[in-house]
């Protein structure tokens, strides 16, 4: 026999080859198990091209370091066809790791099917040589090698499963099935090699003149390629699908945040509006089917904006969040708490009849009305709360919502924390509230707003020292309205601001007519209300009024309430002082009835303090000695931060007689002088001795 030797160098990277290819294969492997429809059957290609041709490159560089001491060649053909043959066959073998199981049966089948393809791949290879006359086979290695590669295919396909998706230290594990991988097919490989044996005068009939290495380079070269373009791709597209994974989890958080966000309220994580009108309308629909019933409950914080505005808005809003907690325990799991507005809350009662509403309702306004502790401050509250019931108060969410919100305002014009449920009768209060709603916004232009005057005097009566002007409504239908019943309608709708600034405009000009008529030391007096006080045009609204109309400014009083006073002490110090620069009074209307603070009450650049009327109803009578000593402080303390004390209220000669004696500088009341037109006051005080 012809003595056979190898190339050392080219089975190391023979060897090199077979494990490189075995790594390039598993990461393939996990490419196509995650790839969809015609990207999974492109990547299935594409790993058996490459499998096949690393497969291939092993045993072709293989077949270039067997070396015997007669020129070799090989048939290109034929070694086409053996290269074609294994890349069938690792098709095959990739399609059967990929699939959702991997039973024994399979994989054994699978295993012999592939060893016998990779054995034959080989043996047509060795036939690529041309042999004559052909090589002996040793039939124990022959049978050996066919083992061994069924063994390395079934290792190879079991590995390749167990890994065909991402591990804890997949890289390192994928690292060691190779390099066990790479050993088994050289393995097979050497092993059938061995197996040949070449007789004495054998002749290659594909040998040629040259030498192989150039083949060899192109081969290694060519296969490494290959390879490495296909880890490449294979490793790029794992890291784009990880982050396109990673995007589309982050897109699915943002969305989910969005409709969270969408559908509930951000400071107490309740169902907005937006949700609770979706499941209002879910629980209309299944009453209508099952011919039942549910409740919608209107809730009003009572007090809530007293303490938002006085302890701050961050206060405030642990207070709602507090308070939506407590609404959540008492509820069942298929019922509903939204938050719809700054502190009202809407209650949706699943197949609830009226007393399983009343029940609820009783229990919210007791957990309501418990302390609250917030920033270790003890708060209190009360919930007014507005019960409709489907099917008998409406037919829809919009008419149930209706009649909740106007039982709720029943329950706050009835004294607040408690409960009512909606009647018919509740809408003509609401009807004739929204006719005047609609009246009002039209009463400026239609020049129905009048002001009438009520005189001021000095304390022992002797002179006037000017006017409080009082807006009154002419409506056409109802008559003269006063303040009370509009005022707050034109808050709510804005219009407080156009009316405020008609009221300044016309008490400055008939100021401006007493003060032509010799009236020189009178003044007359304009409330603010809290909106306007704070609108950021008042200065230059109050500074132009008093421009057009040529008043001195110490002729116009401009009358605010103690709460507005101190609701934001720094903004009301500053406009105050703007308004003092001007040369204007400033006036604290019905003090004694908010929270002042001495400090800042010093501080403030007022001229007067009006003692509000409820401390002077009962002055005078036995029942008043609490009343007294309160004006009587009131006026010690006024004096002493040197404001002018008037008392506004004054119906009796009693309480005229005991402000004279407390030293009370000015009075105001129907006992001395009710409201009139400016013509009456003209008419009557007219003539009455200037105030010195």
């Amino acid at each position: 026999m012809l003595t056979e030797f190898y190339d050392t160098n080219l089975v190391i990277i023979s060897l090199l080859v077979a494990m490189f290819a075995s790594y390039t294969a598993l990461n393939m492997v996990e490419r196509i198990n995650t790839a969809r429809g015609n990207s999974a059957q492109w990547w299935l290609l594409g790993g058996a091209v490459t499998l096949g041709v690393g497969i291939w490159s092993m045993h072709f560089i293989g077949m270039l370091a067997f070396r015997l001491p007669i020129p070799l060649g090989y048939d290109m053909a034929i070694t086409l066809l053996s290269l074609l043959l294994v890349i069938v066959v690792s098709g095959f073998a990739l399609r059967q790791v990929v699939q959702a199981s991997f039973s024994l049966s399979r994989l054994l089948i699978s295993a012999v099917l592939m060893g016998l393809g990779v054995a034959a791949m080989h043996y047509i290879g060795m036939a690529a040589m041309r042999m004559e006359p052909a090589p002996n086979y040793d039939t124990t290695l022959f049978s050996l090698s066919i083992l061994i590669a069924i063994g390395a295919s079934g290792a190879a396909l079991w590995i390749a499963f167990k890994l065909r998706q991402r591990v804890p230290h997949v890289m390192i594990a994928r690292a060691g099935a190779a390099l066990v991988m790479g050993v088994a097919i050289c393995g097979m490989h050497y092993t059938g090699m061995a197996a040949a044996q070449f007789p004495i005068g054998s002749v290659c009939g594909a040998a040629t003149d040259g030498n192989l290495d150039h083949l060899t380079i192109l081969v290694v070269m060519g296969a490494s390629s290959i390879l490495v373009i296909a880890l490449l791709v294979s490793i790029l597209d794992a890291r784009l699908e990880a982050r396109t994974a990673q995007l589309a989890q982050s897109l699915e958080k943002a969305n989910e945040e969005l409709l969270q966000q969408t559908l509930h309220d951000h400071l107490t994580r309740l169902p907005n509006r937006t949700l609770l009108e979706d499941r209002v309308n879910q629980a209309l629909y299944k009453s209508r089917r099952e011919q039942g019933s549910f409740a919608l409950m209107f809730i009003d914080v009572d007090g809530f904006k007293t303490i938002n505005d006085s302890l701050g808005h961050h206060v405030g809003d642990l207070l709602l969040v507090e308070a939506a907690a407590r609404l959540r325990k008492l509820l069942r799991a298929q019922d509903t708490v939204a938050r719809v507005g700054g502190d009202e809350f809407v209650v949706l009662l699943e197949g609830a009849a009226p007393e399983d509403a009343a029940t609820v309702a009783e229990k919210i306004v007791f957990a309501c009305s418990q302390p609250f502790n917030i920033n270790d401050r003890e708060l209190r509250i009360s919930a007014s709360l507005g019960i409709a019931i489907y099917p008998d108060n409406g037919q829809t969410y919009r008419e149930l919502a209706i009649n909740a919100d106007t039982a709720m305002y029943h329950t706050k014009r009835s004294g607040r924390n408690g409960f009512h449920f909606f009647e018919a009768s509740m809408h003509i209060n609401t009807q004739s509230r929204l006719d005047m709603m609609l009246d009002l916004g039209s009463a400026l232009d239609k020049k129905q707003f009048v002001l009438q005057y009520q005189p001021k005097f000095t304390a022992n009566h002797e002179s006037i020292v000017g006017a409080e002007a009082l807006l009154r409504w002419q409506h056409p239908k109802l008559g003269l309205i006063p303040p009370d019943q509009f005022i707050s309608l034109a808050e709510k709708s804005g219009l407080i601001i156009p009316i405020g600034e008609w009221v300044l405009d016309q008490a400055c000009q008939q100021m401006r007519n007493w003060y032509d008529l010799g009236h020189k030391d009178w003044h007359v007096a304009v409330n603010l209300s809290s909106l306007q006080f704070c609108h950021e045009k008042l200065v230059d609204v109050v500074k132009a009024t008093l421009v057009r109309w040529r008043l001195p400014a110490h002729c116009l009083t401009l009358e605010i309430t103690e709460s507005t006073a101190m609701h934001n002490v720094k903004t009301t110090l500053e406009i105050l002082h703007q308004l003092s620069r001007l040369g204007v009074k400033i006036s604290i209307d019905d003090f004694g009835t908010g929270y002042s603070s001495l400090l800042y009450l010093k501080r403030l650049p007022a001229n007067e303090l009006k003692i509000d009327r409820g401390f002077i109803s009962s002055l005078g009578e036995d029942k008043g000695f609490d009343d007294g000593a309160i004006v009587s402080a009131i006026i010690a303390l006024g004096h002493t931060l040197n404001f002018q004390i008037v008392a506004e209220g004054v119906e009796t000669e009693a309480q005229k007689s005991f402000l004279q004696g407390l030293g009370c500088d000015q009075l105001q009341g129907f006992g001395l002088g009710k409201p009139m037109s400016p013509e009456q006051l003209t008419a009557r005080f007219g003539n009455m001795r200037l105030a010195g």
